[in-house]
């Protein structure tokens, strides 16, 4: 489908670059253009005679820019939403999660990600870095509504094998366009010896970055250390499970020598801080990675512990916690923050042509209504975004060139219903839950 996006703002989030006015022009599943306005009318836009729109938009002089990248989520958790609150986190693990997890099937987890894919699309969000229990449902979840998902195992002591994890990393990493598959496991906790040292040769075999819970409570550092006698990162990296690169969710405890692996190492600290704030884990130092050149994604982790999928949310926590945790309002600059949330995210999945919007990278975008209260003034845009942004101001989701939100509505592939998802996951909480 060829679709023409005039009149708009543009972000590209490539460095240094302003926002500008301007034009994209996406052919299928990709950018084909994308423009000044002034050079457009100079001519600049005649490298394309011959194309025929099926859709012009105008955006109205919103503002055009990549999409939000989730990068540690468990979205089949929507059946736990608002049902395994205000409890410390073992009680929640134990009491309230695992239970309630052992009654699921494949048909559920498939149910419960579509609905979590509606969430996505009104935050804009266009891509989600997914681990729960069956990969192989949440993919095939997010083909059938058109969500770009990379998968990653949550491989433990009690599910899955690294052989499993193989033959799925083997499979995902070809079998659809919206869908990859990183190398991953649950955490140091609940993973022997054994298993983490076959996760280190699955690594090495495929030379590929690994992915995990990393150092999200005090209580799983000191088990790590009373086990090992190591920090959970120092733990893994002696391993060889680092060797490849990779990263950790969450990385709320994190010593100097943690932070000096991370950057020999390359890896990736994602953090989650409304779900840390919720369960009463703690503030991740983000000014501190920034500070020592470690790159940070933005995740919101899983509908049970945030308990919502917004990204407008998490990135004015991570600015606003790391200036009380620094004490220093200069701590964190919001376009970093944006920044972690877009193009930092996309390259933490392994997404390099989704990072920005540029000629041939994905179509991946999403345009943000400027045209609201909370937007105007217009004096910093990516500082609105970040400070006062909402997902009201969300009026189009676009994935793969494919527009599947717009104007409060869902586009959904064929065969897709919003209400017929929601009646669908409100049986089987019944069943599961009430029953």
């Amino acid at each position: 489908m060829n679709i023409r996006l005039f009149h708009a703002r543009i972000l590209t989030m490539e460095k240094h670059r302003p926002v500008f006015w301007g034009e994209v022009w996406v052919k299928d599943a990709r950018i084909v253009y994308i423009g000044e306005a002034d050079k457009l009318k100079a001519g600049m836009g005649k490298d394309f005679p011959e194309i025929r729109w099926d859709r012009e938009v105008d955006c109205g002089g919103n503002l055009l820019m990549p999409g939000f990248k989730d990068a540690h989520t468990h979205s089949a958790m929507t059946f736990l939403r608002s049902y395994a609150d205000d409890v410390p986190l073992q009680q929640w693990l134990q009491e309230k999660v695992f239970p309630m997890e052992a009654k699921l099937f494949w048909e559920d987890i498939y149910h419960f990600t579509k609905l979590a894919v509606l969430e996505y699309l009104t935050s804009g969000i266009t891509s989600v870095f997914e681990m729960y229990l069956t990969p192989d449902a949440m993919g095939q979840a997010c083909i059938d509504m058109g969500m770009r998902c990379v998968l990653t195992s949550g491989l433990n002591d009690f599910t899955s094998s690294v052989e499993q994890q193989e033959a799925e990393y083997l499979k995902w990493n070809k079998c659809h366009p919206l869908i990859s598959y990183r190398l991953g496991f649950h955490s140091e906790y609940t993973c022997s010896k054994e298993l983490l040292s076959g996760v280190a040769e699955l690594a090495r075999k495929y030379r590929a970055p690994v992915f995990t819970h990393l150092a999200e409570t005090e209580a799983e550092v000191q088990g790590c250390l009373d086990r090992n006698g190591m920090t959970p990162a120092a733990f893994l990296d002696r391993l060889g499970v680092f060797d490849y690169g990779g990263g950790g969710y969450h990385c709320v405890y994190m010593t100097h020598h943690d932070m000096e692996i991370f950057k020999s190492r390359g890896l990736v600290a994602v953090t989650n801080p409304a779900s840390n704030l919720k369960l009463a884990s703690g503030i991740a130092p983000v000014a501190e990675y920034v500070r020592r050149g470690i790159p940070v994604a933005i995740g919101t982790d899983g509908p049970a512990s945030n308990n919502c999928l917004d990204m407008f949310r998490e990135m004015f926590l991570v600015s606003g916690l790391s200036k009380v945790r620094e004490k220093d309002a200069a701590s964190l600059d919001a376009e970093e923050v944006l920044a972690m949330a877009t193009s930092e995210g996309a390259r933490a999945m392994g997404l390099h042509d989704g990072d920005i919007l540029e000629k041939g990278k994905l179509a991946d975008l999403i345009l943000i209504d400027l045209h609201q209260p909370n937007m105007q003034p217009i004096h910093n845009i990516p500082k609105n975004i970040v400070y006062s942004g909402s997902k009201a101001n969300v009026r189009m989701t676009m994935i793969n060139g494919r527009i599947l939100y717009e104007n409060g509505n869902f586009c959904l592939p064929e065969g897709e219903d919003a209400e017929e998802i929601y009646r669908k996951c409100e049986g089987i909480v019944k069943r599961i839950i009430y029953t």
